[in-house]
């Protein structure tokens, strides 16, 4: 990489928190909080959930989202339930 795309780079990280901080909360973004990577770790850890991670055909998971939508479900939730209907036949 050259120097001028780090030095845009690093501009862009800047800019992109200053604006993030100055940004006034509206219609309740302020109520919501986002956990960073390292915090939903924890929790997800301490619900007892481990990464799992698979390559899938892109046609199936267009359906796994789109049952997700009609049934308003996480995709976790959603493919939790049918692996264990799967393991349970």
């Amino acid at each position: 990489m050259k120097k001028f795309e780090l030095e845009k780079r690093k501009a862009e990280k800047l800019h992109n928190d200053l604006g993030a901080a100055n940004a006034p909360a509206r219609f309740g973004q302020a109520a919501g909080t986002v956990l960073d990577k390292k915090e939903q770790r924890k929790l997800d850890q301490a619900k007892g959930l481990v990464p799992f991670a698979c390559k899938l055909n892109q046609d199936l998971v267009k359906q796994l989202h789109d049952t997700c939508a009609a049934r308003d479900v996480s995709v976790n939730d959603l493919v939790a339930e049918l692996i264990q209907a799967g393991l349970n036949k």
